[in-house]
């Protein structure tokens, strides 16, 4: 039994646990002290085969900001690696478990250099700790498709081998040919019937115009529903009444957007896109590797940062990046088993704080993290 619990709604509850499982929610018999519980965070977009955690200190080496530089920065680091990505992909596991994340969508590197190496090491990774959190893998084409000669069929073998959806990257600003990149990444979409996670960083009307041919795809595939664009910069960086269309356009094709709350990108217009019906949601993304030296994994720090970008400032706004990246990113991964109700799972995070608000704005302490009854992490320290 967890007595006296305050819910993300604030209400209280006496929490009756049995085999795993929320048994009951029954009035408080305490007046002690609530604990202020969350439901497990999601993690919508993180690179576990790209960290350097634990690693010594690499400093970036690209020799720009523009995303091919970063790309062929990271070949130089990944071809000098002498610590395996499954090492280094379970200190980011143990990490984010600690701060509360129980599920997360991992996109792994595939690319002619490394065949099918990362996801390889990260399949091992899920199998180590598929009792303490989900890991969905997205294949992605980090090097591009038509630029990367062959990596269309590693995708496919991907697929077939336990990567749960496609992925892709800026189809115009790194493969420069649109349709032969949607041409690639939905066919395997849709030979496998999995869906799609597209890294679209293109800005303006041409990014725009690339997330149209995506929702055109998405209908004519099928995959309504199954499609996620990343990043989507060009949604903040369009006059307002064009991205309230595009949004419109996406919503009809049940296409959600991913934003980890950029440091100098345009950022995704976030209640312009919910008002219109589009399902947004939160990912960390880099966490200390090539391409970035920031990020710790944590997905309220992450929220607070969506927040702050996003300039939310009053309680119902910060309801907003609480909820992507906790029931939304469960939506778009598809996580049925999810949220504290009755006959559903014991999954619990257990913070310092009185209001759902406060989670957002402080980032509390996480006393404890449950998973199906079981504490396992206090303190930051997993169990």
């Amino acid at each position: 039994m967890i007595r006296n619990a305050t819910l993300p709604d604030g209400s209280r509850h006496d929490i009756e646990i049995a085999d795993g499982r929320i048994a009951a929610l029954r009035p408080p018999t305490t007046s002690e002290p609530a604990v202020f519980l969350l439901p497990p965070l999601v993690d919508g977009h993180i690179h576990l085969d790209k960290t350097l955690l634990g690693l010594p200190w690499v400093p970036n080496q690209a020799a720009g900001n523009a995303v091919a530089d970063r790309i062929e920065a990271e070949r130089k680091v990944r071809a000098n690696r002498t610590v395996s990505e499954t090492e280094t992909g379970a200190n980011l596991v143990k990490q984010v478990v600690t701060s509360g994340t129980l599920h997360m969508r991992s996109h792994v590197d595939i690319d002619n250099q490394l065949g099918l190496k990362n996801l390889h090491a990260i399949l091992a990774v899920r199998e180590r700790f598929r009792d303490l959190v989900t890991i969905q893998i997205v294949a992605f084409p980090q090097s591009g498709v038509i630029r990367s000669p062959g990596t269309a069929d590693l995708l496919d073998a991907a697929i077939a081998e336990g990567a749960d959806l496609v992925g892709g990257l800026d189809p115009v600003g790194i493969d420069r040919d649109l349709d032969g990149h949607l041409d690639a990444i939905f066919g395997v979409a849709e030979k496998h019937g999995v869906g799609v996670d597209i890294h679209l960083h293109d800005g303006g009307e041409g990014g725009i115009t690339q997330m149209n041919a995506i929702a055109r795809r998405t209908r004519a595939t099928g995959l309504k529903g199954k499609v996620a664009i990343s990043h989507a910069f060009a949604l903040g960086s369009v006059p307002t009444d064009l991205a309230a269309r595009t949004a419109d356009t996406l919503a009809e094709a049940g296409i959600a957007i991913m934003s980890h709350g950029p440091g100098a990108a345009t950022m995704p217009p976030l209640p312009l896109l919910r008002a219109h019906g589009v399902e947004v949601f939160g990912g960390s993304d880099n966490i200390r590797d090539a391409w970035s030296p920031f990020g710790n994994g944590d997905m309220l720090d992450r929220a607070m940062l969506i927040g702050y970008r996003a300039n939310f400032r009053h309680d119902h706004e910060l309801a907003l990046p609480y909820e992507m990246v906790t029931s939304a990113a469960a939506r778009v991964l598809s996580l049925a088993d999810y949220g504290i109700r009755i006959g559903g799972p014991a999954d619990f995070v257990a913070v310092e704080a009185e209001t759902l608000a406060e989670t957002v704005a402080a980032r509390p302490r996480r006393k404890w993290v449950m998973k199906a009854g079981r504490i396992v992490a206090r303190d930051g320290v997993l169990a």
